[in-house]
């Protein structure tokens, strides 16, 4: 059956990004959705006003009562790898052979029906699909868009287009976890980089990249992959391939770069259409290359440098990436999702850049016990950077914990003065009873609960 045929849509993980971006999908097509996560959020809680109910306790006799009412061939269960294999809904759907699909596999099968654009990479990859969203939308080109973090352009994290125009174009976040974008067969797929990551998936770096290696080998024969320079020696597919960088002389590249009022400004040099002096809406250096991939795979589609170079001014970025939340006189504010040694460096790096010779204090939670054993060096090392750092303890996802992994090893690693171990209450006191000049809340477990109540703290100190 075609992902829009059955009748009953549950979710097993329906709070996460990707498959809350699926569950939207299917309500607005007018199917019975629904499903479990293990704690409200503000994502679910707007999935419940918008008519998909959660429920957040493992409950198997009130899931067999709802399937009671279905056909078997009529249900299709959704999940997310990051459930444990030992949940109880799981292990009985699980036992009674219900029809149960990955996020991905259901992703897969939603985007064989248009043109796919596909983005992605160990960093940049959901700020990038949003901005080609973006831009999409800014030329009016009918699109659909599955991404990875709410667009604050549009305040969601799914676009709707019209399915039944054949030149409709879908882009998606293609995530690497558990090889999932392997499910993707796109028109155009951009690579935006490759770190280890997930090592508790692929084993180690070089696992790493024969997955972006096999991923690169299912763009269509006539497709495009768009690759930052680096990586792209390791990447050797039959299809054009066009090479990007920040700074560097290739195809796409940004030139004259520069900050005014803490804002990027610089040129586009491109073989299509060059772009002068764009004001992209978003800070950060490794934002002005997230820009650079977009505005490549804007071109191929034909978008016109003046589309462009509005579409780029007037983009708003992605909650929690580098998402000023204060901005006043006295304190900046700037909330990200960074979880991995390259972005807590690239995101530290672009405050410096932005506000050199203010006090930067960053507020880190490590996410998965595992990421923090393997790359611990490099954790200490990145948030050596800062002024001023705070650690909270590991946010453990889907992870038991392990002997010896904690916040206080990692921050015996690292030779910054100015540190310490918090817990969420004890950082509203410090900041509370301190004054600070630059805050940066770093992570991808729940360290998004700080960021009201730290926003409420610094607007009263206004």
């Amino acid at each position: 059956m075609r992902a829009l045929d059955y009748k009953l849509y549950y979710f097993l993980g329906i709070g996460g990004i990707g498959m809350s971006a699926l569950a939207r999908y299917f309500n607005h097509y007018k199917k019975v959705v629904c499903g479990y996560d293990k704690i409200s959020t503000s994502l679910t809680k707007q999935m419940e006003k918008e008519g998909i109910p959660c429920h957040y306790e493992e409950d198997v006799l009130a899931l067999k009562n709802l399937l009671s009412k279905y056909k078997k061939e009529e249900i299709l269960i959704v999940y997310t790898p990051a459930v444990p294999k030992d949940h109880q809904e799981y292990v009985y759907l699980l036992e009674n052979n219900y029809n149960i699909l990955k996020r991905s596999q259901v992703l897969g099968e939603i985007t064989r029906q248009f043109k796919t654009i596909a983005v992605a990479g160990t960093h940049g990859k959901t700020t990038t699909t949003a901005l080609v969203t973006h831009l999409l939308k800014s030329a009016g080109i009918n699109c659909f868009s599955f991404m990875g973090g709410i667009s604050k352009n549009y305040n969601t994290n799914l676009i709707l287009g019209e399915i039944n125009d054949q030149e409709s174009f879908v882009v998606v976040e293609a995530d690497e976890y558990d090889r999932s974008f392997l499910t993707l067969s796109p028109q155009i797929a951009v690579i935006t980089s490759v770190d280890a990551d997930h090592l508790d998936i692929y084993g180690d770096a070089n696992q790493v990249m024969e997955g972006y290696a096999l991923f690169a080998k299912q763009i269509k024969e006539d497709g495009v992959l768009i690759v930052k320079k680096n990586v792209d020696n390791e990447l050797r597919p039959a299809n054009k391939k066009i090479i990007y960088s920040l700074n560097l002389d290739t195809e796409y590249c940004a030139q004259s770069i520069r900050i005014e009022n803490a804002q990027f400004f610089y040129d586009i040099k491109s073989p299509v259409e060059f772009i002068g002096n764009v004001a992209l809406g978003l800070p950060g250096l490794h934002n002005v290359e997230n820009s650079i991939a977009a505005v490549a795979i804007a071109q191929q589609l034909g978008i016109k440098g003046d589309v462009i170079k509005e579409g780029l001014r007037s983009f708003s970025g992605v909650k929690r990436r580098f998402d000023y939340r204060v901005k006043t006189k006295k304190v900046v504010y700037v909330d990200d999702y960074a979880h991995h040694p390259e972005e807590l460096k690239a995101t530290i790096g672009s405050v410096k850049k932005l506000y050199p010779g203010k006090k930067i204090t960053g507020i880190f939670q490590p996410h998965l016990f595992s990421r923090t054993r393997d790359f611990a060096d490099e954790f200490a090392a990145s948030l050596d950077m800062l002024d001023e750092c705070i650690l909270l303890e590991i946010y453990p996802a889907r992870e038991k914990p392990m002997v010896g992994i904690t916040s206080s090893w990692l921050m015996s690693k690292m030779k910054l003065v100015d540190k310490k171990l918090m817990t969420k209450e004890q950082v509203l006191e410090e900041v509370k009873l301190n004054a600070k000049e630059i805050v940066v809340t770093m992570g991808a477990g729940d360290i998004d609960l700080l960021i009201e109540p730290l926003e409420k703290i610094f607007r009263q100190t206004e």
